[in-house]
């Protein structure tokens, strides 16, 4: 008789996570309309501890249709991500490629780039943005066939949206590893369908909608300690097909508590893409 071989425990930790408070207004921001900013109406939120496990250990378990993300290896030939040129030509190949394999897509775009940086004077240097730490998913059921038409233009965007379509997007660490702020994913399964908070996100061109997310006791949250150049978490924020178990994620940056004092801020970038499915 075979005996089992009991499994190791998985490791977690306990953090504070910002949680959006519906407060029953809706919330706005201005993003680089500074003009605008006093018409703002910001989110309110509040901080509530949880439970955040070692995904690394589960780490091929997870699938993107089911929990709504997958954390893999991915080597890249990208020198320097601030180069728009090399990232055309050799990154959105690459990132093309990994959706492609992990969602099973006919055909994938790749429609924005944004690098996140920790530190202030690095981050304005380079123009790019700060680690979101509230809870989120990046669109809505509007804002998504919205940006497909933004990008597509409306006869393109309807013919794809005759069929399945997906936001994912791939996130990795792009200088050293990641020890502050790293990134925290929820498992979709643990989602109910509620606490979804639009926000409205206005430039000066056009207006975005995300979703901030309510805290909820049933949410199951993981994390990837230590991510490194060479790896990449996938997952998507938007499924047009409502049959599909995981259609939104649940994600946020954090504060670790194990994060050392000297810890290097963190680099990173997130790549949009729209995946097409026949």
């Amino acid at each position: 008789m075979q005996v089992a071989t009991a499994q190791p425990p998985v490791e977690s930790i306990r953090a504070g996570l910002n949680y959006i408070v519906d407060t029953g207004v809706p919330p706005a921001v201005y993003v680089d309309w500074p003009e605008m900013a006093h018409l703002a109406n910001p989110p309110r939120y509040e901080r509530r501890e949880v439970t955040l496990r070692d995904g690394r250990r589960l780490r091929d378990n997870f699938r993107l249709d089911t929990h709504g993300f997958a954390f893999t290896d991915h080597d890249t030939r990208m020198a320097d991500f601030s180069d728009q040129d090399e990232l055309a030509r050799v990154y959105e190949p690459e990132v093309q490629a990994l959706v492609k394999k992990r969602s099973g897509a006919s055909d994938v775009l790749v429609f924005d780039h944004t690098i996140r940086i920790g530190d202030d004077a690095a981050r304005a240097s380079a123009n790019a943005r700060a680690p979101v730490k509230g809870v989120h998913n990046d669109y809505t059921e509007n804002s998504a066939p919205q940006r497909l038409r933004d990008i597509l233009g409306a006869a393109e965007a309807e013919r794809r949206m005759r069929n399945r379509f997906a936001i994912i997007q791939v996130w990795r660490p792009i200088r050293g590893t990641v020890t502050i702020d790293p990134l925290a994913i929820c498992d979709a399964r643990s989602i109910p369908q509620e606490g979804f908070i639009l926000l409205q996100r206005r430039y000066p061109h056009r207006i975005a909608e995300v979703y901030h997310i309510a805290y909820h006791p049933a949410h199951a949250w993981f994390y990837f300690p230590r991510m490194q150049r060479h790896e990449a978490l996938v997952f998507k924020v938007f499924d047009s097909d409502a049959r599909q178990p995981a259609r939104f994620t649940a994600h946020t940056a954090f504060d670790d508590p194990g994060t050392p004092a000297d810890a290097s801020p963190r680099e990173s970038i997130e790549t949009r893409t729209f995946a097409f499915f026949d």
